[in-house]
């Protein structure tokens, strides 16, 4: 009122209800945050996406006297009839049949074990059970192809001092089987322990002792409380040791090669020998996706049995 009586203008009172409008960022600002991420992608392109899809166009051409003739899908065809491929897919589903849930279940109870508050030095056994993952796989190879060579080895050394006989462990196919899964037992058991033992320090208290009170003893609350809380790690450990026993291939490789007569050539072996050996990369690119099929079947078949049903 008093701006109008003396002949000015009255300005407007400010808006209150409409969103403050803010300057646009310069374009630097703007493509600043792509121009970090780019050399991550360029990397992911040049070393993961190149060669996935280069890998595919392989698998469409097969070499004869070094010039690539396209073949379509006959590569893919000729798994079918290929008795090696399906030896050694029945080999490594063998090692994922019997090695996997053994070790899961040692993984389990080693976790339930380490998370138990009347064992004194948990950490010392739980950094432990961890190191031989550290150790590098084709260390570890070697190790254990010297610890269970039948002429000199520690192990047959150790049953001989019993009265036992030499064990073939890497020239007989049923031994060189059981050689291989107690080696990667040894070295993935401690792994997946501290996955498991990790969730397993989330699972409150209280329900241990609810179920006590209930009148539940050890076993009932393991089978009621604990494993329905390690459901989530479960899953996850055992997609991860699927999609790593399918793709084995320097354990067998490094102890055994394969052999003997086939008894533990796996699918990665195979696919190496097949590339590296042969020189029959189309193929060879072949079995590597059927490989990528037959694994993103068996996940999709795992997430929908152990997965979250709610």
């Amino acid at each position: 009122m008093t701006a109008t009586l003396l002949g000015g203008k009255a300005s407007a009172p400010p808006a209150t209800g409409g969103a403050v409008r803010r300057p646009r960022p310069p374009r630097g600002r703007r493509l600043a945050p792509y121009l970090f991420v780019l050399p991550a992608l360029l990397l992911f392109a040049g070393f993961k996406l190149y060669p996935i899809g280069w890998s595919f166009v392989l698998s469409l051409h097969r070499t004869v006297g070094g010039v690539d003739t396209f073949v379509g899908a006959d590569n893919y065809a000729r798994l079918i009839d290929d008795p090696l491929f399906w030896t050694a897919l029945k080999n490594t589903g063998v090692i994922l049949a019997v090695q996997v849930p053994v070790m899961l279940a040692l993984a389990t109870g080693l976790a339930v074990a380490l998370n138990s508050t009347l064992l004194r030095g948990r950490t010392v056994f739980r950094l432990g059970f961890f190191l031989p993952m550290v150790t590098g796989l084709v260390a570890y190879g070697i190790i254990f192809s010297v610890l269970l060579n039948q002429e000199y080895g520690l192990v047959n050394w150790l049953l001989g001092l019993t009265g036992i006989d030499a064990v073939p462990w890497l020239t007989d196919p049923l031994w060189a089987k059981i050689s291989l899964g107690l080696a990667l037992s040894w070295h993935y058991t401690g792994y997946n322990a501290v996955i498991l033992l990790s969730r397993l320090q989330t699972v409150p208290s209280e329900l241990y002792d609810a179920a006590a009170v209930d009148g539940a003893g050890a076993w009932k609350s393991f089978v009621h409380v604990t494993l329905p809380g390690l459901r989530p790690a479960l899953l996850l450990t055992t997609v991860l040791s699927t999609i790593g026993t399918l793709q084995i291939f320097d354990e067998p490789y490094i102890l055994t090669g394969g052999g003997p007569d086939n008894a533990t050539l796996t699918i990665g072996v195979y696919l190496y020998q097949t590339a590296f050996k042969f020189f029959d990369f189309g193929y060879a690119s072949a079995i590597a996706y059927a490989l990528a099929v037959l694994i993103g079947i068996l996940g999709v078949i795992q997430f929908r049995v152990l997965g979250d049903k709610s």
